[in-house]
């Protein structure tokens, strides 16, 4: 939920700051006003990097224990049919592989 309204809050934040920063700076060039703006901006920044790097990218996927004993149950099959273990198995790897793509 954070990872969709925290960016357009920040980019509010540092849109406003710019104009607050020229508004102070237009109207006498307060210290106190124009670090106060700064350090509001700064935080927005920080909070924004902050969720990005501890905010997961995507859902994680469930192993699923009874589709893995379905697939060995069919890759054993294959291999007591006479196919070679190795290839069936270079075969279901590159399978998860485009799967996950």
């Amino acid at each position: 939920m954070a990872r969709r309204w925290l960016p357009r809050v920040c980019a509010a934040i540092f849109v406003a700051g710019i104009a607050g920063l020229i508004v102070a700076s237009i109207n006498g060039n307060n210290a106190g006003v124009v670090l106060t703006i700064g350090l509001v901006i700064v935080l927005a920044a920080v909070a924004l990097l902050s969720t990005g790097a501890v905010l997961p990218k995507g859902s994680i996927d469930a192993f699923d224990e009874a589709a893995a004993e379905q697939l060995e149950a069919q890759v054993v099959a294959l291999v007591q049919a006479g196919a070679a273990e190795d290839q069936v198995r270079a075969l279901v790897r590159d399978a998860m592989r485009a799967g996950r793509r």
